[in-house]
């Protein structure tokens, strides 16, 4: 016995009991896919619907291949033809698969690193090439995201980062492309030590009109937005296209310089520097005239002339909006709002990083190809609805804890779970056997599977 069990190891009875496994959830799902379709021909009106003849339905799952064969109707008020068991269950079975694995196949395209790494997590997963990775990318653009309703504002402060990310064009002699990115929230709210941006959402400039102008336009669609009530504070780098906010929205508006990238530029040039400590503690206590005369007196104090212009750069940049260095909480004071809760800013770097991670590396994009990823990926981060070819678009967690939620009825299980063990029993050698045989002749019987 000993001899015959050190023939296998872990990992292959692992193995083949999930292949055993999958093969008997095909023969399940087919069977109850034929109960449904003949139940369907009992019941559907007669006089409306003509029963023409059969037709094969074919399709990848998340277990395998799945087949049989399906009624196929004649609509005598439209003339159409169709399959009832499609209508029934929301599903379109020329498509090839199902509709988790073609929700699983997007949601790994845009959460991962590429379209073709996708598709060879799937095989992995999956244990067998189920799609390739243009068919996923085919699939990511025959989607649409559905426009949400207005988010209510729960006080008159919106928060906003912005910054921008350069992306390569696949066309030949033609530029590459900025996609201009803000996050926009409603403050903080702490869960332990952490903090977590209340109804953070993403918008993405892709028309003609001016930055802040859509930006605004974007703000009154997807929030109870009041330009005559409500204040925003925008952080950013010092880019024209961001600082501009300020003679855009005026009073309605405070600008915050993004300190990280600040503080990189003053790492980058002080740091062996014997003022590098007062600098630093200038800028980290918001202290903005300090931090000023601080740079100024440095000028001719580095060690080389490429410092030295960057220093002088930096300075006349600063110079434009020194103000924008300071707490804005304390501006926001000063015309009377309530600053609790609030909280530094600063997470415009670590969205742009999200972003980077899939859209750059190397990578190139066509422009219809660039415009449909983001909006797919803006729609996952955001939980907007995402419609597809196969309905909805649902996460792989909201699966998971929507079938918590939602029970199909107690008798579908109970049958379903049958018909699971009758095929799981025929699928798998030992089980065939009597009770009480050997586990030597359960091992021989995987190793015929």
């Amino acid at each position: 016995m000993k001899d015959i069990i050190s023939t296998i190891t872990m990992k292959e009875l692992e193995q083949i009991t999930y292949r055993a496994l999958q093969e008997s959830f095909s023969q399940v799902m087919s069977q109850t896919l034929q109960e449904l379709d003949e139940t369907i021909a009992t019941t559907r009106d007669k006089k409306r619907f003509y029963l023409k003849d059969k037709r094969t339905l074919k399709f990848e799952s998340v277990f395998g291949q799945v087949e049989l064969k399906r009624n196929y109707y004649q609509d005598r008020e439209t003339g159409n033809y169709v399959f009832l068991l499609d209508q029934y269950l929301a599903f379109d079975g020329t498509k090839g698969m199902s509709p988790v694995v073609q929700d699983l196949a997007i949601e790994l395209a845009v959460t991962g690193v590429s379209y073709r790494q996708a598709s060879r997590a799937m095989e992995k997963l999956l244990g067998y090439p189920v799609i390739s990775h243009e068919g996923i990318r085919q699939q990511l653009l025959n989607t649409d995201v559905v426009p949400e309703k207005s988010v209510p504002l729960e006080q008159d402060v919106v928060f906003v980062e912005v910054d921008g990310l350069y992306t390569k064009s696949q066309e030949k002699n033609k530029k590459g492309r900025e996609i201009k990115i803000a996050s926009v929230h409603q403050g903080w709210e702490m869960n332990g030590k952490r903090a977590k941006l209340i109804e953070k959402r993403h918008f993405i400039h892709e028309g003609k009109l001016p930055f802040w102008e859509e930006f605004e336009q974007y703000l009154m669609a997807t929030y109870e937005y009041d330009p005559t009530k409500h204040h925003l504070v925008i952080n950013g780098d010092g880019a024209k296209w961001i600082t501009s906010c300020r003679d855009y929205f005026r009073s309605n508006a405070t600008f915050v310089i993004d300190r990280f990238h600040v503080a990189r530029d003053v790492q980058r040039l002080f740091r062996k520097h014997p003022r590098y400590r007062a600098i630093r503690k200038k800028l980290a206590n918001y202290d903005w005239e300090g931090f000023m005369v601080e740079l100024n007196s440095a000028v001719g104090t580095l060690e080389n002339e490429k410092k030295e212009e960057r220093l002088e750069e930096l300075i006349a940049q600063l110079s434009q909006y020194p103000e924008a260095l300071g707490d804005y909480r304390e501006k926001l004071r000063s015309k009377g709002i309530d600053t609790t809760g609030f909280r530094p800013m600063g997470s415009a770097e670590g969205t742009m990083s999200v972003f980077a991670r899939r859209l750059k590396n190397g990578r190139s994009w066509c422009e219809n190809g660039l415009d449909k990823f983001i909006d797919i990926m803006v729609a996952l981060k955001d939980n907007l609805e995402i419609k597809t070819l196969q309905g909805m678009l649902e996460p792989t967690m909201e699966i998971a804890e929507k079938s918590k939620k939602e029970k199909p009825p107690k008798h579908f299980v109970e049958k379903l779970k049958d018909s699971a063990a009758e095929a799981t029993r025929n699928n798998l050698g030992y089980l065939k056997g009597a009770l009480g045989k050997p586990v030597t002749a359960a091992l021989k019987g995987l190793r015929g599977i």
